[in-house]
């Protein structure tokens, strides 16, 4: 069996960087370029000082992290080469490990052991490299409850109900002379019933674990100098976009992410929306106009102290059918002639008053986003949650197969072909943990992964 071997940590300049390595032979490979301190027998989860050695000259000290199979994250026998950071180094220890037996291991490749070896199953797999793309806290903490294995019990509890479900379907055909078909099939009935509100619950939880893993769009619009900028830079805490009294200044979008509630949420600045002579500022424009379409929240920014004008009319009706909060800016002047304005009201938004010079009332603007995407309640205690759109597709296709079944039940046609619908179902709740998925999907999901995971 070939050993793989890739540096596990990211590129650049820290304190350390680690070479990792696995298979049968890994020992083999390494004691090749290292020497320790202190001789010894390996053994798993143990620590060796030591040097990196090539002909005869050192090239790196470190410490040397030996798991011994089956008890390693792949199952395998592994080692982990803990060097000094830096790319130079890492890449010299990878080279060497190359050199002397190991190849290069392909992206995801660790973690694919760990599945094809039965560790982990692909639902917990998948969980890695959400942990790892994890943009917040909250998201972190589903993707750690799925590697912990709480989706894979949930499909195995679900599992175990339909193999209950077709126990029973079969007995009746198997003592017919019973005559206990009426009562099997309220039985079954009711198991079908309360195994399809579960599917349900898990595929429900998609909406909120996409808001998780994914974030929400928050684009800023308004007309030039109304404050779109100045408030992008208030909220990220730092002078992100240029601020001037010069119409026009931003031409382009300005995208940061922040987390609310521990929630991504993606910051859009825009192009302030205006009849305009320039060129490259009407590309800009119409970039704004088109992600009005596109984003799940517009802040729509006007200045509180102006009259209302055709260029403002016209955000107005942009915004008029999409999730929107209405900011009137610029209330430390106190003129606020626009307060009261009737085409304002009539749209029935959440209409919030600030100053992007003085940050008043900048704190409402994210009550008003909490309470419009309940992010508060995103995430509860011990509840199971769905990110993955390949999860939720499963469970979509198994909610069909058992309503076929109740289908059946319903319609008094012959109970076992019930039982055909509800194995269809199970063979779809098995691609969620791996147990029926091609080749192709598996090599698809680990391609996403980065090299030493």
């Amino acid at each position: 069996m070939s050993v793989i071997a890739a540096i596990s940590t990211s590129p650049g300049i820290g304190g350390i960087s680690i070479i990792r390595m696995s298979g049968k032979e890994v020992f083999e490979v390494l004691n090749k370029i290292f020497k320790p301190k202190n001789e010894g027998n390996i053994k798993g989860y143990n620590i060796k000082y030591g040097n990196i050695i090539e002909n005869g000259n050192i090239v790196d000290e470190v410490l040397v992290s030996y798991f011994l199979e089956p008890n390693s994250y792949t199952t395998e026998n592994m080692c982990e080469i803990n060097s000094h950071g830096g790319n130079v180094i890492a890449k010299r220890i990878l080279e060497l490990c190359l050199k002397n037996g190991a190849i290069l291991a392909q992206p995801g490749e660790f973690t694919k052991k760990a599945f094809l070896n039965g560790r982990i199953d692909l639902s917990q797999a998948e969980s890695v490299i959400d942990i790892i793309n994890a943009k917040t806290s909250k998201e972190a903490s589903v993707a750690i409850e799925q590697l912990e294995g709480n989706l894979s019990k949930n499909i195995k509890d679900i599992k175990s109900e339909l193999l209950s479900a077709i126990s029973d379907i079969e007995a009746t055909i198997d003592y017919p002379e019973y005559d206990i078909e009426e009562q099997t099939t309220k039985n079954i009935t009711d198991i079908l019933g309360n195994i399809k509100n579960k599917l349900l619950k898990l595929e429900n939880s998609f909406n909120n674990g996409k808001i998780l893993k994914d974030g929400i769009d928050i684009a800023i619009i308004g007309k030039p100098n109304v404050g779109k900028s100045s408030l992008l830079n208030y909220i990220l805490n730092e002078e992100r976009a240029i601020v001037t009294d010069v119409e026009g200044t931003t031409r382009d979008t300005i995208e940061e992410t922040i987390s609310i509630d521990g929630i991504p949420f993606k910051i859009i600045d825009t192009a302030g929306i205006r009849n305009s002579q320039n060129k490259i500022e009407n590309i800009g424009i119409e970039k704004s106009k088109n992600l009005v379409k596109k984003v799940e929240l517009i802040i729509a920014i006007f200045d509180c102290n102006k009259l209302l004008d055709e260029e403002d009319e016209e955000i107005l009706e942009l915004i008029k059918n999409k999730n929107a909060i209405i900011v009137l800016n610029k209330i430390d002047l106190e003129k606020n002639t626009t307060r009261e304005n009737k085409k304002i009201k009539e749209l029935n938004k959440p209409i919030v008053e600030i100053s992007t010079l003085t940050g008043e009332g900048i704190e409402k603007i994210y009550n008003e986003i909490v309470k419009m995407f309940n992010t508060d309640k995103i995430k509860a205690d011990n509840e199971t949650v769905i990110t993955n759109i390949r999860h939720k597709e499963v469970l979509s296709k198994a909610i069909e197969y058992i309503d076929s079944a109740l289908k059946i039940i319903e319609e008094k046609k012959p109970i076992d072909i019930t039982s055909m619908y509800i194995r269809e179902a199970i063979q779809e709740i098995n691609k969620i943990t791996g147990e029926n998925v091609t080749d192709d999907i598996i090599n698809e999901i680990f391609s996403k992964f980065c090299l030493g995971k």
